[in-house]
Formats: structure tokens, C-alpha cells, sequence
């Protein structure tokens, strides 16, 4: 069995300016790690468990199962460690949900409320269990699904990284079949995109780079009250084939797409259906004097497409949307709203409403909140029906 694609993206929501999640999306290691904490101390307890499990290799000679088991208990370790000499970072913790291919084989450890779901034969299912109280509560019979989604205390987690000494992991491995595909993800996704709706975006797409986009773009319409972030991976024979699938982060350059025509061929579809393979392209004997032309003709499109990178770019940067302040407060960001992970993001805060956001009823929060680009004076328009109605 081999990796056929991957993908991976994070975005801070609508009503947190600050992204707390990190993500690893080293193919055959996959990590999503969604902190908490006051100040930064969330940022910095995701980040130490993200770049434990790049750096850490004592554990490296143990099978897959209790390798993924051996990193998640030394990143606890060093997370406690830091919260206990670092005022700041007192009381700092994160979730963490991991995944390690190995052959056919699927290791898994997992602490917290992020998750991992298998995709197969068109059904979503849950992999991981939630260590949260209204998960507990569930599982115990005191607590029905309908009542778990309005419960005050949802967010509540049971285990974390960080919090004790030593945490109990959840380690296990699943067994993979060609054409299955991975969803890791924060809660800030399935908080605001239940099962169905999730199973149904990934149906839409043949590609897992588009699909995860629009898992980010469904959880911020539904709300986007926390960070979310999401990597998919899908996996297929281990066979040699005349095609190579490429497999995609979402943060490649232009010359890791330059072979995608054989990628899209060979790469199963969510749905797990092959594409039918095309037929070899005729050679083309370059004439003497060819090659001469023919850079002439690269070096043309190259100056072409950074010119239009660039104006794409430069339209881009005036480029404005709506959104919540870290504040509370309704505000127009100039940008993309893209968060690029280590406190870089593609906006800034152009202009703060005194409108707050729980002024807002849930019908106009998604019809402001809905992160359409446009024009700072239209979006002023927008914001000023609201703001003269419920402004202080």
C-alpha cells in the first residue's frame, strides 16, 4: 500500500484571530494537534507536539503502534516540562491525533477531541474516540447526540497533552484498503460540519486538495467559532504503474503540479473509482533549431505568468472581507483570510466596528461572516445597515 495524495490546511475561523492548531503533513506521518490555554500558551503547547514528532527519532526502531505511542508521551513530557518552569504557559495542554502508514497498516495514537475518520465505499467512519465529557456522557447512556450538540460544557476534554505528568494514549492500527481515504481534523471542524454534510463535500470532489478547501470553507459557514484544520490522505496499491499519482500539500510550488496529468489518472477518486488510464502521447522528434524556439517559447509563458501572478497578487492585497475580531468586535480585514500557521496570516484589520458579534443573530453572522472578497467601500456598505441598527 502507498500514499497516493495528500493535502493538509488550516484557517483561525471567523471569531479568533489567533490560530492555536498546528499540523504535520510529512507523508507517511500525519499530526493535527489543536491547542489550549490562556494568552499564547495554546499556540506554543500545539507547536512543541507538532515539532516533537518531526524531530524526535529515539523511538524510531519500535513498530509503527508504539512508535506513534512513544513520540505522543515525549511530547507530553516536554509540554508539562514548559508549563511548569514558564508562568506564562501554566496550565497549557493540546489534543493530538496521529497517523503513521506502514505497509498496509494504519497506526494511530490519539488524546483528546480531534479526530480521525476512514472514508470507504462512500461511508464516513469515526476511527478515534472523543476524550471529552459529553463523550463520556454519551457513551454512558446519560446524554443523547441531540442533547450533546447544545450542552454547555461540549467543549470540555477529559485528556490532554500537557496537563499531568503522563497521559493515557489511545493507540491502535487499522487494517487499509486501496481507494480508502483519511480525514484528520480539529474540532473546529466537526463542531460546525456534522457527518453527513462532511461525507457529502468529499463526494463533490475528485481531488483531495479541493476537498479539504471546502471542508474549511463549510466550517467557517457554519459559523467558524474555533480554528480548524483538516488533512486528507488516500491510499491505493503498492504496485508499479506506468502512471505516478503526485502527491499534494496544499503549500507546493509550481513544479510539484508540472506531472499532474499522469497523477490524475492513476489517483483514485473519493468516490474509489479509477480513472481510466489515457493512451501514451505520440513522440515528437525535435527538428534541428527546435530547442532554440522552444526556450523562446518557455521563457515567454514564464514572463507571462508571473505577470499575471503578480497583478493576481497585487488585486488580491485590495482585496477586503468580514469577520470577527479577536475582541468580539465585527471588523473589515484587508486580504485573504488564510492563515499561514506561526502567527503569518494574508489580512489585516482595515477598519473595527463598535458593532459587537453576539449582537448578531445567527442568520446575520452568516451573511456577514462568509469571507467573499470584495471592495473595502462595499463592504462598509454592508456593515453600515447593521452597524445603525445595533450599534451602542
Amino acid at each position: 500500500m502507498k500514499i497516493v495524495e495528500s493535502t493538509g490546511f488550516t484557517d483561525a475561523g471567523r471569531r479568533r484571530r489567533r490560530n492555536e492548531d498546528s499540523y504535520v503533513l510529512e507523508p507517511p506521518l500525519f499530526v493535527v494537534a489543536d491547542g489550549m490555554g490562556g494568552a499564547q500558551a495554546g499556540e506554543v503547547a500545539s507547536r512543541l507536539a507538532a515539532s516533537v514528532f518531526r524531530e524526535y527519532h529515539d523511538a524510531d526502531e519500535l513498530d509503527a503502534e508504539e512508535r506513534v505511542g512513544a513520540i505522543i508521551q515525549e511530547a507530553n513530557r516536554r509540554i508539562y516540562d514548559r508549563a511548569q518552569s514558564d508562568a506564562n504557559a501554566s496550565g497549557m495542554g493540546t489534543t493530538v491525533t496521529a497517523a503513521i502508514v506502514e505497509d498496509a497498516r494504519i497506526a494511530i495514537g490519539h488524546v483528546g477531541d480531534s479526530r480521525l475518520y476512514r472514508i470507504r465505499n462512500g461511508e464516513l467512519a469515526q476511527l478515534t474516540q472523543d476524550h471529552s465529557l459529553v463523550a463520556d456522557l454519551m457513551r454512558s447512556g446519560r446524554l443523547t447526540p441531540e442533547e450533546a450538540e447544545s450542552h454547555p460544557q461540549r467543549s470540555v476534554i477529559t485528556r490532554a497533552l500537557g496537563t499531568d505528568p503522563e497521559v493515557d494514549v489511545d493507540t491502535f492500527a487499522v487494517e487499509a484498503e486501496p481507494g480508502d481515504v483519511f480525514l484528520l481534523c480539529s474540532d473546529g471542524l466537526t463542531t460546525m460540519v456534522g457527518d453527513e454534510e462532511i461525507l457529502r463535500t468529499l463526494a463533490k470532489s475528485e481531488r483531495l486538495e479541493p476537498a479539504a478547501k471546502a471542508l474549511v470553507k463549510a466550517a467557517n459557514r457554519g459559523g467558524g467559532e474555533d480554528n480548524i484544520t483538516v488533512i486528507l490522505f488516500s491510499v491505493g496499491p503498492s504496485e508499479p504503474t506506468d502512471d505516478t499519482a503526485v502527491i499534494g500539500n496544499g503549500r507546493g510550488s509550481d513544479e510539484d503540479l508540472e506531472d499532474t496529468l499522469s497523477g490524475l489518472e492513476a489517483a483514485p477518486t473519493l468516490a474509489g473509482q479509477p480513472r481510466a488510464p489515457a493512451e501514451p502521447a505520440p513522440r515528437v522528434e525535435e527538428k534541428e533549431g527546435g530547442w532554440g524556439r522552444r526556450g523562446f517559447v518557455v521563457l515567454l509563458a514564464v514572463v507571462l505568468l508571473l505577470g499575471l501572478l503578480a497583478v493576481g497578487l497585487w488585486g488580491l492585497s485590495r482585496s477586503n472581507f468580514i469577520g470577527s475580531g479577536e475582541d468580539g468586535r465585527v471588523t473589515i480585514y484587508q486580504g485573504v483570510p488564510w492563515d499561514l500557521g506561526g502567527g503569518a496570516h494574508l489580512y489585516r484589520a482595515r477598519y473595527v466596528s463598535r458593532l459587537e458579534s453576539v449582537q448578531l443573530s445567527p442568520s446575520e453572522r452568516t451573511r456577514l461572516f462568509d469571507h467573499a472578497l470584495v471592495s473595502y467601500d462595499h463592504a462598509r456598505r454592508e456593515l453600515a445597515r447593521y452597524e445603525s441598527q445595533g450599534a451602542p
